[in-house]
């Protein structure tokens, strides 16, 4: 994963990812990718517990997200934590990085189709992107909501018009998801159908526009995505109202649940 370099160092409490590089009895040392500089793991925050064998966790060459606990910058030391991190936050860490690094890959692809330097073109594009959305993939979801947000940056025009086709093609404008489990229950005989048919009642409430996955003893997941959450929220609620009103005409039961963000 090549990634642009972020200057100076991290700051306490954001998170990064790193390339295991030494490991040793106590402690592991990782290349900072993002920042191109050397931090350690001290064997206490690799992971909760007592550590047996330090391999069991991290090994050469493994790529980790680690939570930065204090930059000394008179030694240049970074001291990092493993355990800290929770699998939400590494998930989108990771998503994060894959965003910047498609973002990145759009420059370089509009620099050699215009014929210029990629990294004068990342001159033009980063700095007023990442001021106007806090991430160049974050602009690039901008302009697709908006082509004028491109605007923003000083391009030529055939580069305007060439990095605006490449971003409608290649980004996906941003998305909001809500899910929840909306359990489902009736006694009647024809019990199994009249929970069909509260699903299909909700499917049609929302033009189909969730998504349903059976867990087991009359529980369903359901998910709906929006590009905001007031409209996820509006889907979510047309969804879950009208299964429940067939679910009470048959004397049943509906109750929702819904997930923590």
């Amino acid at each position: 994963m090549t990634l642009l370099k972020k200057e100076g160092y991290p700051e306490d409490g954001e998170l990064v990812l790193c390339t295991v590089t030494s490991v040793q009895y106590h402690s592991v040392f990782v290349q900072i990718d993002e920042y191109g500089k050397t931090g350690m793991i001290h064997i206490s925050e690799v992971a909760p517990g007592r550590i047996r064998n330090i391999r069991d966790f991290v090994i050469e060459g493994k790529k980790v997200v680690c939570k930065v606990l204090k930059v000394h910058l008179d030694r240049g030391h970074i001291d990092l934590s493993l355990r800290r991190v929770t699998e939400i936050q590494k998930r989108q860490k990771i998503t994060d990085l894959k965003q910047q690094q498609n973002a990145e890959k759009i420059l370089e692809h509009v620099a050699k189709t215009v014929g210029t330097k990629p990294e004068d073109l990342f001159n033009k594009a980063y700095g007023p992107a990442i001021a106007a959305s806090g991430s160049l993939y974050g602009f690039f979801q901008d302009v697709v909501k908006d082509e004028r947000t491109i605007d923003t940056l000083s391009l030529s025009e055939n580069e305007r018009r060439i990095l605006l086709d490449v971003v409608k093609q290649r980004v996906k404008p941003p998305e909001v998801e809500i899910t929840g489990k909306l359990k489902l229950q009736s006694y009647a005989h024809d019990g199994v159908e009249v929970v069909k048919d509260a699903l299909r009642a909700g499917l049609k409430a929302v033009n189909d526009a969730a998504d349903i996955r059976y867990l087991g003893s009359g529980t369903f997941r359901i998910s709906v995505k929006s590009p905001d959450y007031k409209s996820a929220e509006k889907i979510l609620q047309a969804f879950i109202g009208s299964a429940t009103g067939i679910m009470d005409k048959a004397h049943g039961s509906a109750a929702f649940e819904r997930a923590e963000a």
